[in-house]
């Protein structure tokens, strides 16, 4: 399991069809089927996960509890209009919220290694090709991102981390968070600001 690119959504709409036929197949007792979504989200699942906690181990022991607990929900789950990397991602964002009522663990970023995927930051953001100088200049812009992403508030960076690292749309990041889209249009407002305010000077 890895961090992966940061730069792909968790679903787009056309693999929508796709991953619920899976979801349906898996709901008859089609082990291949799940084991297909598992390939699909695993990366999903973990990135989020190790994006709230730091922890690579951890991480993969709470990627591989989601899914456990996936299997057994399976029969449960259905369409409602919701992506299926979602309803992954809110079964590990559930066991993440009991870890860290249980343990108090700090809920942070972590740079470094997102630092080598050498992705975009963000979802929909692209890294220009270029020379020595410029992926120094993309580099030390991620770094300062993150580290940006990292202050925030628990909410505020869930809230980033969901949307624009993540990918999510404002209606999944909603039902993940469990607030209504406007609330989560304020949060996602006041985010962004404050990561203006955390920016570098020569950034603003």
């Amino acid at each position: 399991m890895h961090v992966g690119t940061l730069a792909r959504p968790v679903e787009r709409a056309e693999e929508q069809p796709a991953a619920w036929d899976l979801v349906h197949a898996a709901q008859e007792g089609d082990t291949a089927a799940f084991g297909a979504l598992y390939d699909r989200y695993v990366d999903v699942v973990y990135r989020y996960v190790y994006f709230r906690l730091g922890d690579r181990e951890l991480a993969e022991d709470i990627t591989s509890e989601t899914f456990l607990r996936a299997l057994r929900r399976i029969t449960s789950v259905s369409y409602q209009g919701r992506d299926v990397g979602a309803w992954f991602i809110t079964i590990a964002r559930n066991i993440v919220l009991d870890h860290v009522k249980s343990s108090r663990y700090k809920l942070e970023i972590v740079t470094d290694e997102v630092s080598e995927s050498g992705s975009a930051p963000f979802a929909g953001q692209t890294v220009p090709d270029g020379g020595p100088e410029q992926q120094a200049v993309s580099s030390a812009t991620r770094d300062a991102l993150l580290k940006c992403v990292a202050e925030l508030g628990e909410d505020q960076r869930e809230c980033i981390v969901l949307r624009f690292i993540q990918g999510l749309s404002l209606t999944e990041t909603a039902r993940i968070m469990k607030r209504n889209e406007g609330a989560i249009k304020a949060l996602q407002h006041r985010a962004v600001r404050k990561l203006a305010q955390l920016l570098p000077p020569t950034w603003r």
